[in-house]
């Protein structure tokens, strides 16, 4: 049964199925799908050593960061290069943590497939905490990256990209909680999608068991939020765009990793705030800008948004060029600005990058087109 293009587009799970799977277990014996699965367990392996082989200076595990005594910024930008050429920008994103669109904004004139051995490649691993109280889940859907805050250490903040819902799925803002955590679940698609498959003339089955074949990956967590989840995903090539149906899909080593540690009733933050600011310890103030999400759109006003943002930062203490601000919004690439502080005194003046031709926004938008297509 082909039931590839299904997969791709999950929606809202039934709750009777997902604990069926977590009390009864797998529901069929794998065959040849276990290479499948072996081979990704593989890759996951890889990028959780990859990861905290960066992060092994400061001996703390993947996603992991000290919050900062003053300030609001974690982490730092780094460069790696690229010794095997078969490697592709996405699999040097998830060894370190990082999702599709953030290594794809940070490094605009390197190829996506075929970055080329001997290529410096920028990770973007420096955040300013979203403007949210710290504590719980904090999902900043415009940023695709979710930040958890955990009661149990309270000197810790961790980090993880994430793909949120695509356009006409919006993943829905709000306050919320975590309910159940199941294990291999087995998935219900939805009657939408069983009428889109049916639609294509493919094979729409009722139930996809747990496995290598299954979109919602080894780890779920349900939402109070009915019908949406944080959960793993069979195509980790899609974490970190707009992709799912609502749900909020992480790379498998990463969910599996706060799958355990996340406890039921944490309180879960659905923000969008595509403009952050923050103090970093030297006392320079940085901004970063991420595009917005469609369906947010209307209502707002990005620059007095901004201005607001900035002023409960600075309280007319200090005087900012809002040129940059509005620089900031309308490049929305997520890189650090520093408007003010000793950071900002020194920064050079950097070339304006010259715009992608046409053939090659064709083909960045036909190769994000297709993750998304087999996500």
């Amino acid at each position: 049964m082909n039931t590839r293009h299904l997969f791709n587009l999950w929606g809202p799970t039934s709750l009777a199925v997902l604990l069926a799977a977590s009390l009864a277990g797998p529901v069929y014996a794998q065959s040849s799908s276990e290479q499948v699965e072996n081979n990704q367990a593989v890759v996951a392996e890889d990028a959780v050593a990859g990861a905290e082989q960066v992060a092994s200076h400061r001996e703390l595990p993947r996603g992991h960061f000290h919050l900062p005594e003053t300030g609001d910024i974690i982490g730092e930008y780094y460069t790696v290069t690229v010794e095997d050429p078969e490697e592709t920008l996405i699999d040097i994103a998830r060894r370190h943590n990082i999702g599709f669109e953030e290594i794809r904004m940070a490094n605009p004139d390197v190829s996506l497939w075929v970055p080329g051995e001997g290529t410096e490649v920028v990770i973007p691993a420096q955040y300013i905490l979203p403007p949210a109280p710290r504590e719980g889940v904090v999902i900043n859907l415009s940023e695709l990256r979710l930040y958890y805050y955990p009661a149990d250490n309270p000197d810790i903040v961790e980090t993880y990209p994430v793909s949120v819902g695509r356009d006409g799925f919006a993943t829905p803002v709000g306050i919320t909680r975590t309910t159940v955590r199941v294990k291999d679940p087995a998935w219900s698609p939805p009657a939408s999608m069983r009428r889109e498959a049916a639609e294509r003339g493919e094979p729409a089955p009722a139930i996809v068991p747990p496995g290598p074949d299954n979109p919602l990956g080894r780890h779920a967590i349900l939402l109070a939020m009915p019908s949406y989840l944080i959960h793993g995903t069979n195509r980790p090539d899609g974490v970190g765009m707009r992709a799912s149906r609502g749900c909020i899909r992480m790379y498998p080593e990463d969910i599996e990793s706060l799958y355990d540690r996340l406890p039921s009733g944490t309180q879960v933050n659905l923000m969008d705030a595509p403009f952050k600011a923050g103090w970093a310890a030297d006392g320079t103030l940085f901004v970063q800008s991420y595009p917005q999400l469609e369906e947010n759109v209307e209502g707002s006003e990005p620059l007095l948004d901004a201005l607001e943002r900035l002023n409960t930062l600075i309280e007319d203490q200090i005087e900012i060029e809002q040129e940059q601000v509005e620089q900031a919004i309308a490049e929305p690439n997520g890189r650090f600005i520093a408007l003010y502080g000793p950071q900002a005194d020194a920064a050079p003046v950097e070339d304006t990058a010259q715009p992608k031709s046409l053939l090659e926004e064709l083909e960045v938008s036909a190769a994000a087109l297709h993750i998304e297509g087999d996500a």
